[in-house]
Order: C-alpha cells, then sequence, then structure tokens
C-alpha cells in the first residue's frame, strides 16, 4: 500500500471512529490499562503484569502474623504502576486480619495487658484485649513487615504515604457463633484501623458481604470502621465486577471504590465510578 493511500485510508476510518463515537486505534492502543491487580504471597516469583494502572500488595503471607516473603519485589513492582485511574493510588496495601481469642490458650501472640477504646485489657477473650490484638498485629504489619521492605524496594515507608486494606476472609482464625463474638471481631478490626489511622494512613474495608456478615455483621455509627470504604471480592468476570460496584458497601457511610474479579489466575480490580 503506498503512503498516500494508507495516509486515506486512516483519515477515513479516523472519520468514521469520530461518527460513531469509538476512539481511533492509535489513540486506543497508546493509553495505559485502566485495571489494577493484587498479589501477595501466592504470586511470588511468578511474571506480574507490566506497568498495571494500580498495584495492591498484601503485606501479610496469609495469615495476619507472617509477612509475605516477596514483599519487597512485589513492592517494587507496584511502585511501577502507571497510576491511571483517577482516585485509585498507584500502590495500594493490604493487611490479612484475624482475631484468635477463643483459642488464646493455642496462641503466644495474645495481648496480656494494654489499655483500649473498651476499657483495660488483662488478657481475656473480650473487646478490650481484641482491640488490642489488631492495633498489635498492625503494629508489626506497617513497623516489622511493610517498613523493612518498603525501604529495600525503594518505595516511601511512611503507612500514611499509602492506602491500607483490611482484609477479612473467613480463611483466617475469627470467633464466630454470638453477637459478643462478632463485636469482639468488629473491636479486633477497630484496633487495626486505629493504629494505621495514628500514623496517618487512608484505611479501607476488604471482603464480601456474605463473609463481612458472618465475621463482622452490622456495624454502629460510633465504631471506627463506620464510614470506610469497601473493595468487594466475588465480581467473577469484568461483568461481575462491575455490577458488584452497584453493591452496598460494607459498613454504613462509606463507598464501593473498588471491585474484585479473577482471570487468568490473577486478581484483577476494576475501579468503581
Amino acid at each position: 500500500m503506498s503512503s498516500t493511500l494508507r495516509a486515506l485510508v486512516v483519515a477515513v476510518l479516523s472519520c468514521v471512529c469520530l461518527l460513531v463515537g469509538v476512539p481511533a486505534a492509535s489513540a486506543a492502543d497508546d493509553d495505559p490499562p485502566v485495571v489494577g491487580y493484587d498479589v501477595s504471597h501466592p504470586q511470588c516469583h511468578v511474571p506480574l503484569p507490566d506497568r498495571p494502572a494500580f498495584g495492591i500488595v498484601g503485606v501479610n503471607g496469609g495469615r495476619a502474623t507472617r509477612p509475605n516473603p516477596c514483599l519487597t519485589e512485589q513492592l517494587a513492582w507496584a511502585a511501577e504502576a502507571t497510576g491511571a485511574v483517577r482516585g485509585q493510588p498507584a500502590l495500594q496495601l493490604y493487611v490479612n486480619t484475624a482475631n484468635p481469642g477463643q483459642v488464646l490458650d493455642l496462641v503466644h501472640t495474645w495481648p496480656l495487658a494494654g489499655d483500649s477504646p473498651y476499657g483495660h485489657c488483662d488478657g481475656a477473650n473480650d473487646e478490650a484485649c481484641s482491640w488490642r490484638y489488631g492495633w498489635l498485629r498492625a503494629y508489626l504489619d506497617v513497623e516489622a513487615f511493610f517498613a523493612p521492605a518498603a525501604e529495600r524496594a525503594g518505595v516511601d515507608p511512611d503507612p500514611a504515604a499509602h492506602r491500607w486494606w483490611l482484609d477479612v476472609e473467613t480463611m483466617n482464625t475469627w470467633q464466630y457463633g454470638s453477637p459478643a463474638a462478632r463485636a469482639r471481631n468488629r473491636a479486633a478490626l477497630e484496633g487495626m484501623a486505629a493504629y494505621l489511622g495514628s500514623r496517618g494512613a487512608e484505611v479501607g474495608l476488604y471482603s464480601t458481604a456474605q463473609q463481612w456478615g458472618r465475621i463482622i455483621g452490622d456495624v454502629p455509627r460510633d465504631s471506627a470502621l463506620y464510614g470506610l470504604d469497601s473493595w468487594l471480592a466475588g465480581g467473577g468476570t469484568p461483568a461481575g465486577a462491575r455490577a458488584t460496584c452497584r453493591r452496598a458497601p460494607l459498613v454504613g457511610g462509606g463507598e464501593v471504590v473498588m471491585a474484585q474479579y479473577v482471570e487468568d489466575r490473577l486478581d484483577h480490580n476494576h475501579p468503581c465510578d
């Protein structure tokens, strides 16, 4: 095809695209991706997508007390995200959460003392110690796991520089069976949110409505969790994720800002408008 004819074809196609409301192919090819990805220990040493719009990195290794062994390299990957989606920071973080108070005799991480909004913790399985447990988990997430890895990756180690998501799933250790158990679980999350908030970090909540209802239940207005935004799982497909964006947030006062779906064995995340 001659250069003159090629130019004529491109011009005609561009006009057609404008008339029907479709962007020209050359412009679309240059646009950055608008999907984000979340990764953690299951993606250790696995090739990850180049230049995602945003990347969400799991600080833990599947349990609230374990570090992600590939945290440094995954933070470096997420630091290369384009940040092309308004309202979605290029680098975000999530942490596993838990409350093992019902089996506190089997764990060595349960707090034995400390103050909380629920009173003084004396080592019992109550809301005060649940809150302290969450506070300590978040403290270790930041100081022992994230900050050293961030410095090695060349990422800002200040927790205030990033958005943090509290990952609430039944696969972790929780208390079940009563409103009192759910209240203790909620206190643990409040402790985590309180520590992160004390460091100036933005905090959100990740779960599904079913898991959240079983673990936490309704959140009152006076809770530190009330008003936090939601990242919802369970979309299944891009279309399913878009539909998930229209669901109710996990807590009152917040908004659904992101929906997750799985494609090619990798978690994708659709930003909600």
